[in-house]
């Protein structure tokens, strides 16, 4: 019996799907897209695209686009948030590791400028995301506690004024930051200098840790003149 001589080839396995895989890449488009374009003007087709999946997807796995929203906003919290638990602060005086955390919170804002681009569209949104989350309070109960043993320990020190807030100190230091590099185009337009190169980061840091210290350390008693 002839044969052909042509060989059939075995049929091609079928690949499984892999749901942490397909979320991860989810998230990477979302993550992108929605800091990019803002709530608003993002749409799922666009993402589903990035994620280089079915929209059906996404819907599957988060329900919604505010939902969607929602899980990218918190996940950059937590990233944020480990980033920060991370840092080794023990070792410093207060004052200096509530500058190393002025340095950190800066440098984070320049590696990743989504993030505050996410923070900057649930603002404009009156944080409606994170008041639906029943996380934001665990999420963020790290931050705080950090400030709150720096700032105790810094009393005690005698390196920190006892008056300091937690609040305003935790404000401060991302107000500081952050405004600057949300505003930075028409900064740069009305100065007339690229707030972005390096040189003005680094005058910005600067000013910054300045601006902090100055601001958290004891003022040094005046004198009073005897006539």
């Amino acid at each position: 019996m002839k044969t052909s001589g042509k060989t059939s080839k075995p049929p091609a396995p079928i690949r499984k799907r892999n749901p942490m895989e397909t979320q991860e890449r989810i998230y990477a488009a979302a993550t992108s897209i929605f800091a990019e374009q803002g709530f608003d003007a993002a749409r799922v087709d666009s993402i589903a695209r990035g994620a280089r999946i079915n929209k059906q997807l996404i819907y599957h796995y988060f329900g919604s686009k505010d939902a969607l929203f929602t899980a990218v906003l918190e996940r950059a919290y937590i990233q944020f948030r480990a980033a920060e638990a991370a840092l080794t602060l023990n070792a410093l005086p207060a004052d200096e590791a509530v500058l190393a955390l002025v340095e950190f919170t800066w440098s984070y804002y320049l590696e990743h400028p989504e993030f505050i681009r996410l923070l900057n569209s649930e603002n404009q949104m009156k944080a409606r995301h994170l008041k639906a989350s029943p996380r934001t309070r665990t999420i963020n109960s790290s931050h705080i506690s950090i400030a709150r043993r720096l700032l105790k320990r810094g009393q005690q020190e005698g390196n920190i004024r006892p008056e300091i807030d937690v609040l305003q100190l935790n404000t401060s230091i991302a107000a500081l930051g952050f405004f600057y590099l949300i505003n930075r185009y028409t900064l740069s337009t009305i100065f007339e200098k690229d707030l972005a190169s390096e040189r003005m980061l680094r005058k910005r840091l600067e000013a910054m840790k300045d601006i902090i210290g100055c601001w958290i350390r004891p003022q040094p008693r005046l004198r009073r003149k005897t006539t």
